[in-house]
């Protein structure tokens, strides 16, 4: 592997999180990984409501979603899934064992790989904690079943909690 100070001409390598990605010089789209990224999110329930988040950030930008982010280097998925939840909406959890894992792949115009998320979804129990959004999330809420089949809910999310769950109706708008 080359050392972060090495570059050719064409592309520079950066590394961000732990994480080696290139910069194609002649494009100013930015960077592109070199390897899939793992992420992790928490099925979170209390009184009958999940907890989602209005994404700020790809993947599913603007979508309500499960919270969640990157696992770090040496971070266990359940470790990883309390960090991110507290950050990203103020809520403390006990996560547990994965229940639904995806992939989210986004191309360019050249079809090269923007970036590749591997996601994990662990079930987890409430703790404590006020809802509110933070990190990279516009908004954060404890949602009902039906609450969910009217907002714009990314698919991976509504399919989870559909299938997995029997909460809410896996396509959108269906009641």
């Amino acid at each position: 592997m080359s050392s972060p100070n090495s570059h050719s001409a064409r592309s520079a390598r950066f590394w961000w999180a732990g994480r080696e990605t290139v910069t194609d010089q002649n494009n100013a789209t930015g960077c592109y990984p070199r390897a899939p990224w793992v992420a992790v999110g928490a099925v979170v329930f209390k009184d009958d409501r999940v907890l989602l988040v209005r994404r700020g950030k790809a993947p599913a930008r603007g979508q309500w979603a499960i919270p969640g982010g990157s696992v770090l280097l040496g971070e266990t998925l359940q470790a990883a899934a309390e960090r991110e939840i507290w950050e990203e909406t103020g809520i403390r959890i006990a996560a547990g064992k994965p229940v639904y894992t995806f992939d989210v792949v986004d191309r360019d115009a050249k079809n090269r790989i923007r970036y590749h998320y591997v996601i994990v979804d662990l079930e987890a129990t409430y703790r404590s904690g006020a809802v509110r959004p933070g990190d990279d999330a516009l908004e954060a809420r404890w949602v009902t079943a039906h609450e969910l089949n009217e907002m714009e809910v990314s698919p991976p999310t509504r399919q989870l909690l559909s299938r997995h769950y029997a909460f809410g109706s896996e396509a959108q708008g269906d009641i």
